[in-house]
């Protein structure tokens, strides 16, 4: 009897769900998420407020990794706003050079370390409209900020893996981070916005890889309306 042949790994039909099914199908997205990633938070290392918004600016076409290799020397230096306000530009850039971009880099930090201490006292403002003032900040750094270090969960952090994987979950077609932040919200309860985003992360590096996604491995592939494992 000659050997059954293999069934072969496809791309499943694309499913287009709207309203109370893909809000359900949303609900499951979490739900599995969480139980998977119980423990995903920031990977980003901070002691507050001014410590996480320097490190997020200095994320940008960069890993975390790296930044929290740069931040221990830098934050030794520059200890609050007012300090980093003062800053020689040369030498914030050699602090900063490995993270990429470093003139420009050095430029928004310092802008932004001004801007605090000018307008906010040295704090840093736990408001939306406040932060996207600063120079450097733009809603998504705002929403890391807000969402980590003062517990707001005033909106989702859009990156690279939450974009890709919103497309692929069928959540979204949009590629624009803040229209995928508007899709997105109505979809999760407002508790969870902040972790959703960590969610998505953890589950885009570890599984959801851009160029060759492990879906055999993962705990949507049954869901997933871009699984490449066969139903």
């Amino acid at each position: 009897m000659p050997a059954k042949k293999k069934r072969p790994v496809r791309a499943r039909a694309s499913r287009v769900l709207r309203g109370a099914a893909l809000k359900k199908q949303a609900g499951v997205v979490l739900d599995r998420l969480l139980a998977e990633y119980p423990d995903a938070h920031c990977a980003l290392d901070f002691t507050n407020a001014y410590q996480l918004l320097v490190a997020t600016i200095l994320s940008a076409q960069c890993t975390d990794k790296r930044v929290n290799m740069v931040t221990p020397a830098l934050f030794a230096r520059y200890r609050d706003p007012a300090a980093l306000a003062e800053a020689e530009q040369w030498e914030l850039e050699e602090l900063i050079r490995s993270t990429g971009f470093f003139r420009n880099k050095a430029r928004s930090l310092i802008g932004m370390a001004t801007a605090l201490v000018e307008r906010h006292g040295g704090d840093v403002p736990a408001d939306m409209d406040a932060l996207v003032q600063l120079p450097g900040v733009g809603r998504k750094t705002a929403n890391v900020i807000l969402g980590n270090a003062f517990g707001r969960n005033d909106g989702i952090t859009v990156d690279t893996h939450v974009t890709r994987l919103s497309n692929r979950l069928g959540f979204t077609k949009e590629s624009d981070a803040v229209k995928i932040e508007l899709a997105l919200m109505p979809l999760f309860p407002k508790q969870y916005w902040t972790m959703l985003s960590h969610l998505l992360i953890e589950h885009g590096r570890r599984v959801c890889d851009a160029r060759a996604p492990r879906c055999a491995d993962c705990v949507l592939a049954d869901i997933c309306p871009s699984s490449l494992v066969a139903p």
